[in-house]
């Protein structure tokens, strides 16, 4: 439960129908194997204590009477389980029959939340035997102790605020205007359903789609456990599909007709962040509402969850290729309309026989492509100077030719020496003056080149290199217009990548390929013995560390503390505790005291969920304190 994880089960035990006694046996005994497992939250299939399908046994008082019976049993059971246990139950309020969620915890019944809309069409028919709870409250007695019975209840922990339960019945998720849906807007980040959906023939997929969809437009956790094996079959049959869902994500998943109990870590803090992010979500929306305090231990349990070490990255090849393309149009349309707004026939980018550069030359040319401008009117201009190797020079120039672009060759040596001589540096002194001039000297003369042919500058940085500020102030930091400044490292490799698979032009297929295998660098200290001694993840770290510190602190806020967590798992076996504590402390740094370089970023396209732009994703003051975060 620390850093907001929530660990989440459902399941149904193979009930017999009718029988209270044996299905409570059966539910204590699942109660206490998930409470071993760590589970925080348990929620049961619909009806789960008598079975969904008594049919008219339900107006038998035998029936009723053990029902509550074991109800009162289970509660018992949950002393001292540190967990809410959510299990369906029918329940007689004043004279009338309910189909009921009951939400137990340490001993107590918490609340009843009825299920509001009763189905009465093909196989089912609850309204011969239940009442709708759309319009109760009243207090139902359990020995001496009173519990509210209302569908508005919200159960919240004390220790875990973000942590909110609220719960619907089956047939509610599946009308226009769910119950869930105002439990939400009023504070809900967890939506429980004891369910009975029948099976037939491809209705999993709309249930999947169904459960997840509403985990999406709620922001909220969906824990949807559905009834199973044990149900009569007299006329259909029951499948056990239980799914746990989180913003639109599918975490777990039940094998069909199996009785599986599923497990997983929901993250309420990152529910809560993407509420606070999106300012047209409602809340607050509490009048009608009731809130229920319940008291959970925080304990560090361990986590199942996964996450990707490459966010910015899909896993799946298909949709990985998918979202490349996808990026790449996004680039290329970005530029397109800054081309035709500003009549602009040229367009001049520096080339090194980099990853960001390749990147921005491709896509550059096909903004060209598709504005029908002739790619010779592409000049790219490679500048060598004391780091450039043979490597990169060729890769640069062999580029430029199978794409058919135009390139040109000013060798910056001789102008960066007289500026040393002009400003008294020492050349045999490699420090950020011996860097820095190099770079800015080339963007000199991008900026040049691109008035003398009417044109305009495109960047090539990254928004990896943005969120460290590896990039030299009015250097390479600046262009007329950056194709890559939402695009951050780990995605820019599989950019080309994507290229060089589904170029038809071998010779440029095999040119990307070695760019993809050159070590990144920036060139701008002598190479030894002819190979980069300039390692950019050397100096600055990893990139798919701080892609993923930069995805998750920038997505949901997430502090230092869990980053630190989560990198631990997913890097476990790659990198040791200690050196993702380094880097994790640089990020930091970099990152706060570098914001001076991004409050001028030049104009261009967003492209995922995070971004830069001072216009746009980050609007942050250059002289903020860290002291919060570190």
């Amino acid at each position: 439960m620390k850093d907001g994880f929530i660990k989440v089960a459902c399941a149904t035990p193979k009930v017999k129908v009718a029988d209270p006694v044996y299905n409570a046996e059966e539910i204590i005994k699942i109660i206490k194997e998930t409470g071993a497992n760590g589970a925080s939250l348990l929620v049961f299939s619909e009806l789960t204590i008598s079975g969904y399908t008594c049919g008219d046994l339900f107006l038998q008082e035998p029936l009723l009477k053990a029902c509550k019976e074991q109800l009162i049993n289970i509660a018992r059971s949950t002393k001292d389980m540190n967990m809410v246990v959510v299990v369906g139950c029918p329940l007689v309020v004043k004279h009338k029959l309910y189909n009921c969620a009951a939400v137990l915890h340490d001993g107590e019944i918490l609340g009843i939340v009825p299920k509001t809309h009763l189905p009465n069409y093909g196989e089912f028919y609850e309204l011969r035997h239940f009442t709708s709870g759309k319009d109760i409250d009243e207090m139902i007695w359990f020995g001496d102790n009173p519990v509210s019975v209302y569908t508005n209840q919200l159960f919240v922990c004390e220790e875990i605020p973000e942590l909110v339960i609220a719960c619907e019945v089956c047939e509610d998720l599946w009308v226009p205007l769910p119950p869930s849906t105002f439990h939400a807007m009023a504070g809900a980040t967890v939506i429980c359903n004891p369910s009975a959906s029948v099976e037939t023939t491809t209705k999993e997929v709309y249930r999947r789609s169904l459960v997840a969809n509403q985990s999406a437009r709620l922001l909220a956790a969906y824990v949807y456990a559905n009834a199973g094996e044990g149900e009569s079959t007299q006329d259909v049959v029951y499948s056990g599909h239980h799914l746990i869902c989180e913003n639109g994500s599918v975490l777990a998943e039940a094998e069909r007709f199996t009785n599986e109990i599923i497990y997983a870590d929901i993250d309420v803090h990152k529910l809560a962040a993407e509420r606070r992010k999106m300012t047209s979500f409602p809340g607050g929306e509490t009048e009608d509402y009731e809130e229920v305090l319940f008291s959970l231990e925080i304990k560090d349990n361990n986590i199942s969850r996964t996450f990707p070490r490459a966010p910015f990255v899909p896993d799946n090849k298909e949709e990985r290729e998918k979202r490349c393309n996808e990026i790449l149009s996004l680039q290329s349309m970005g530029l397109k309309k800054r081309l035709e707004h500003t009549h602009c026939q040229h367009a001049v980018v520096g080339i090194s026989g980099g990853l960001d550069s390749t990147l921005a030359v491709l896509v550059t040319a096909r903004a060209f492509d598709m504005l029908n401008i002739p790619r010779e009117n592409l000049i790219c201009v490679t500048m060598p100077c004391f780091g450039t190797t043979d490597r990169t020079y060729q890769n640069a120039v062999s580029l430029i030719h199978e794409l058919g672009a135009t390139l040109k060759e000013v060798n910056i040596e001789k102008a960066v020496r007289q500026h040393f001589e002009d400003i008294g540096h020492d050349e045999n002194v490699h420090d950020v003056t011996y860097e820095n001039s190099q770079a800015r000297e080339r963007t000199q003369i991008l900026m040049d080149i691109a008035n003398k042919y009417n044109g305009m500058v495109i960047g090539t940085g990254d928004m990896s290199e943005l969120a460290l500020g590896w990039a030299t102030y009015n250097g390479d930091h600046m262009s007329m217009y950056a194709v890559n400044c939402s695009v951050p490292k780990t995605l820019v490799r599989y950019l080309v990548l994507y290229y060089a698979d589904t170029v038809e032009n071998k010779k440029l297929s095999e040119v990307l390929m070695d760019v993809l295998d050159t070590p990144v660098s920036p060139e701008l200290l002598p190479p030894v013995d002819g190979v980069i001694s300039q390692k950019t993840e050397d100096l600055v770290g990893p990139y798919e560390l701080h892609d993923f510190f930069l995805y998750y602190m920038m997505r949901f806020g997430f502090p230092k503390s869990k980053l630190y967590r989560m990198a631990k798992q997913t890097f476990d076996g790659v990198y040791g505790d200690e050196t993702i504590k380094k880097w994790l402390d640089k990020f930091y740094w970099r990152f706060f005291s570098q914001q001076f370089k991004r409050s001028c970023l030049p104009d261009g396209p967003k492209v995922g969920s995070v971004a830069v732009s001072p216009r746009g994703d980050l609007r942050m003051p250059s002289d903020a304190s860290p002291s919060a975060w570190i």
